[in-house]
């Protein structure tokens, strides 16, 4: 390990003297249990607990923390129109909430620090959930999201539809939550308790972990139809998933059903999202779900599909793709919105100062395209990306992974095949155990993501915005976007195919970004307020149409998927002027990078929201803002 393996053990306090982190010790800690599916009636109670537990996760055993011991908590099915108690007790590491995402309940339930105060270690505090809308929905901390959700606090609630066929016939369920978690040197890489790193992509992972397994496999029958309920709980990482060897029919998402059932190669998730997709699984013998992106594949669970029958075939009705009368209802509802001008519009964008070296010639680069070297400052033409100075004698490039091998230009690695990163910013990383992606197997093997705990090793991640081009049906369900190919790299002039950061190409700058160095915003254009400044009061009954605007114009153009809390729902208009062709009730979209987007909101519930980014690490650097609305 060249050395370095040393340097996460102190604490990751490297260049900061020492900063204090968050527990990882797992002495004495109960191992992880399995999710439970909990069924509750109108007016039932259920208990919920933080609890630290230790968890297996390929070759290490990590400290995380579970709802009633568990990774993901207690699955809760619950009919559509109920009410349930929910106490929950924190007995975790740092004061906690609890947020219940996508649900229109009582505000006061809605687990923001704008509705309640924080619950102490040692505290409990009851929540009321309301379900008014069918479909997966899940829970999840709203205080240190970044550390919370990685460790492991999230679970489903899957509300049944009052109306017998919403749904199409099935033979089963399953929820299954997919996720990605950094583990280095045997532990979930450090968290600091002052403040949130990896600000400037999010905290991508190196391990899948799918419905809490690194290593999931599920059994079937052929001829079954088996409904999927996907949630995306990850941090930052946007899923592109697929089945190949069966057919998939999309048929729903956040919050119901779509206009129109439609069968798909590939459904795309960004965090907090989630897709309703039903398969048939027609013959026999092991399929792999895959997350897909332009680079490559990586498993994401093993269906194991025996010769034996199901009781009863959908199959025929499995065929017939529905259209759901009361989403096209909603077609014509809308159709005056979609030429009227937004009535607010907000812009996405993130201000980054990394500093400039004082007393030296500095020459100016971008991380993610360390071959882009200016004299001066400006933006990356590649990526939009704001250039970082640098000493100019200092531009050696060096391998992360063989720190021996050195060039004077970014080439790549003769014994890796890496790309070549300036060595200041090497440099500046190694006290972060930069290392720690050598422990996870061989790069450039093909279906590397296939060998299970080395998925996404970061050496691999600085590889995957070249040559994104002609990935044009990525993404044509993505995020259901049925299409829209025009999210690729030469309309916006970003070389990420369609717009998506798919990976971590600048692991060692992201790990040195906190709030203090890389600002995230979402910026009023009519009153120029940013984040917490911003101002508005809506009333119930309120049709908002809003405009969502990804700056290409910004220190670091990447994708955002933007979240509002129970105001209401909201159904996607247009993206860059095309009317989005399947309509469905939504709590969070991805808006790409370059991308304008339209929504109209449904404002149903008074009193004081949130809106904000869902990558956590973006929310927690303040991408977010309070709105009130009045009856």
């Amino acid at each position: 390990m060249h050395g370095h393996e040393s340097h996460e053990h102190d604490h990751g306090s490297h260049h900061h003297g020492h900063v204090a982190v968050l527990p990882r010790e797992t002495e004495g800690l109960p191992e992880a249990g399995k999710t439970e599916l909990i069924e509750l009636a109108d007016g039932d109670e259920l208990k919920l607990e933080i609890v630290p537990v230790k968890k297996k996760i390929g070759d290490a055993t990590v400290r995380m923390l579970a709802y009633n011991g568990s990774v993901p908590g207690p699955t809760l099915k619950v009919p559509q129109r109920a009410t349930i108690a929910i106490p929950v007790t924190n007995h975790g590491d740092i004061e906690a909430t609890v947020h219940w995402h996508g649900l229109r309940l009582e505000n006061r339930y809605d687990g923001t620090h704008d509705t309640q105060a924080p619950v102490p270690v040692g505290e409990s505090f009851t929540y009321q959930v309301h379900v008014p809308d069918p479909g997966a929905f899940w829970y999840h901390p709203h205080i240190r999201e970044d550390y919370g959700q990685e460790l492991g606090l999230y679970g489903n609630i899957l509300v049944t539809p009052s109306e017998a066929d919403y749904w199409p016939p099935a033979n089963r369920e399953l929820l299954v939550t997919l996720d990605d978690i950094l583990i280095e040197e045997g532990q979930i890489a450090a968290f600091r308790e002052s403040e949130t790193t990896h600000v400037a992509m999010g905290r991508f992972g190196n391990v899948m972990l799918v419905a809490g397994e690194a290593d999931l496999s599920l059994d079937a029958r052929r001829g079954e139809v088996v409904r999927f309920y996907f949630t995306n709980t990850a941090n930052t990482r946007v899923f592109n998933v697929t089945l190949p060897g069966a057919q998939m029919k999309l048929v729903g998402a956040d919050a119901g059903h779509y206009e129109r059932e439609e069968l798909v190669e590939e459904v795309l998730l960004a965090p907090s999202e989630r897709v309703v997709v039903d398969v048939l699984l027609s013959d026999p013998g092991e399929l792999e779900l895959e997350h897909r992106t332009p680079e490559r594949a990586y498993r994401l669970a093993t269906i194991n599909v025996s010769d034996d029958l199901p009781e009863q075939s959908f199959a025929d009705q499995f065929g017939q793709l529905r259209t759901n009368r009361d989403m096209a209802e909603q077609r014509e509802r809308i159709e005056p919105y979609l030429t009227t001008p937004p009535a607010k519009t907000l812009s996405f964008v993130a201000e980054m100062d990394m500093g400039v070296p004082e007393g030296v010639e500095v020459v100016y680069i971008c991380p993610m395209h360390p071959e882009v070297v200016s004299a001066e400052p400006g933006s990356c033409p590649k990526c939009g990306m704001k250039l970082l100075a640098q000493a100019a004698e200092e531009t050696t490039y060096v391998c992360p992974m063989h720190p021996e091998v050195t060039s004077d230009k970014p080439d790549r690695c003769p014994k890796c095949g890496m790309k070549l990163l300036p060595k200041s910013m090497v440099a500046a990383g190694a006290g972060h155990g930069h290392e720690h992606h050598l422990g996870h197997g061989h790069h450039g093997d093909e279906h590397e993501g296939h060998g299970h705990g080395h998925h996404g090793n970061e050496h691999e991640r600085h590889e995957g915005h070249e040559g994104g081009d002609g990935h044009g049906h990525h993404g044509e369900h993505g995020n259901h976007g049925h299409g829209h190919d025009q999210h690729g790299e030469s309309e916006h002039g970003h070389d990420t195919a369609q717009g998506i950061e798919w990976e971590d190409d600048m692991v060692e700058v992201n790990r040195m970004t906190t709030p203090a160095n890389m600002r995230w915003k979402l910026v009023d254009q009519e009153t120029g307020a940013e984040n917490a400044q911003i101002d508005w009061t809506f009333h119930v009954g309120d049709q908002v149409k809003l405009r969502l605007v990804n700056e290409m114009d910004s220190d670091h153009p990447m994708p955002h998927p933007f979240h509002v809390h129970g105001a209401g729902r909201f159904l996607i208009l247009a993206r860059d002027d095309v009317v989005e062709p399947n309509l469905v009730w939504k709590d969070t979209v991805l808006v790409r990078t370059g991308e304008t987007v339209d929504i109209l909101l449904d404002v149903t519930n008074p009193g004081r929201w949130m809106a904000h980014c869902h990558i956590a690490e973006h929310h927690e650097s303040g991408m977010m803002f309070s709105f009130n609305v009045e009856q």
